[in-house]
């Protein structure tokens, strides 16, 4: 068999966008000095770059549980299977035990584990969780599944005729589209059409309401419009929190659309300035991607150690903790 050449193109995504904008050394080391890691005979800091960027902290590990439990239930009813709301939560729990265990033991640097979930940030570097927190991690597994089996959207998805499904959760593999000559990735988790023949696109959330979500949507929006050739003014669209048991509608409009292809422009525009030769996606010598001033990103950082903040994102996450207890009101 003839083996495919894997070559790191340009393109975008909103989490890519979030990287850069934080920490261009983080930017730097993720899409670029960590490529070809994978390969057996990757350089030692190369190898060791790329298992970190694949490593969760435990907050996004339990978003990307409820994401796959809920894309696995939709599945099964889309293809007319009946679900048991407690098994499938049982499922995540023995999903997310096999989990911790293989993290605890860092086995991810010897040993595949599923293609999803490789580890925990919080076990390389041996940060101090308590047990109540790793239950409260579980817990908000648990409350966004019994939020969604008890919502209106199992109803409405076993009622959706087959014509009526679009994508559940379809992978990069799958779901990206073109804007202005460039491959942009945008995965909704359930896209659909409704009675009334609009498609309708749905992300899932498990934390709270924050700035950027809208732009993710509206990509969302751009890519269904494309690839289904829908209008984009009939798309409409939905962040669901789980954890909070809210909907928010995101408005997609002409206005709406236009200053989100403004944002992605300029976004595109800076990411191209770093490059050394924009044809081939090579960027430019390390030092055009300084560290973050700031050492709050290095706190969850992956990167700390091959960067050299460990030691003082530590220091900087123990003055925050510190001042955070002197300023608590005390309780008499």
């Amino acid at each position: 068999m003839r083996r495919t050449t894997l070559t790191n193109d340009f393109s975008w995504s909103k989490s890519r966008h979030e990287k850069f904008s934080e920490c261009l050394r983080a930017y730097y080391l993720y899409y670029y000095r960590s490529w070809g890691g994978w390969e057996a005979e990757a350089a030692k800091d190369v190898r060791e770059l790329y298992v970190l960027k694949k490593l969760n902290n435990r907050y996004t590990w339990a978003g990307s549980v409820v994401h796959e439990c809920v894309r696995d239930v939709l599945l099964d009813w889309r293809a007319g299977r009946s679900v048991d709301p407690a098994e499938a939560e049982a499922r995540a729990r023995r999903l997310m035990q096999d989990d911790f265990r293989h993290s605890q033991k860092k086995a991810y640097w010897t040993q595949k584990h599923r293609k999803s979930f490789t580890g925990l940030v919080e076990h390389e570097y041996a940060e101090p969780v308590t047990d109540e927190a790793w239950k409260q991690n579980w817990e908000t597994v648990r409350q966004a599944l019994s939020w969604f089996f008890s919502s209106r959207w199992p109803a409405l998805a076993r009622s959706l005729k087959p014509a009526q499904w679009l994508e559940v959760d379809a992978g990069f593999d799958f779901s990206s589209f073109t804007l202005d000559g460039l491959k942009v990735f945008a995965i909704p988790d359930f896209a659909y059409v409704d009675d009334t023949g609009a498609p309708v696109v749905v992300d899932w959330k498990t934390g709270k309401a924050r700035e950027g979500y809208d732009d993710q949507v509206l990509g969302y929006a751009l890519y269904v419009s494309q690839r289904y050739k829908f209008p984009l003014e009939k798309v409409r669209a939905s962040l669901v929190y789980l954890n909070e048991g809210l909907e928010q509608d995101v408005h997609v409009d002409l206005e709406a659309m236009d200053a989100f292809k403004g944002r992605f422009a300029q976004s595109v525009a800076r990411m191209r300035e770093v490059l050394a030769d924009p044809a081939t996606n090579a960027p430019k010598d390390v030092s055009v991607f300084p560290q973050s001033e700031d050492l709050s990103p290095c706190v969850r950082c992956v990167f700390r150690r091959p960067c050299g903040r460990q030691e003082a994102a530590a220091q900087f996450q123990a003055q925050q903790q510190q001042q955070a207890q002197t300023s608590a009101p005390k309780v008499a």
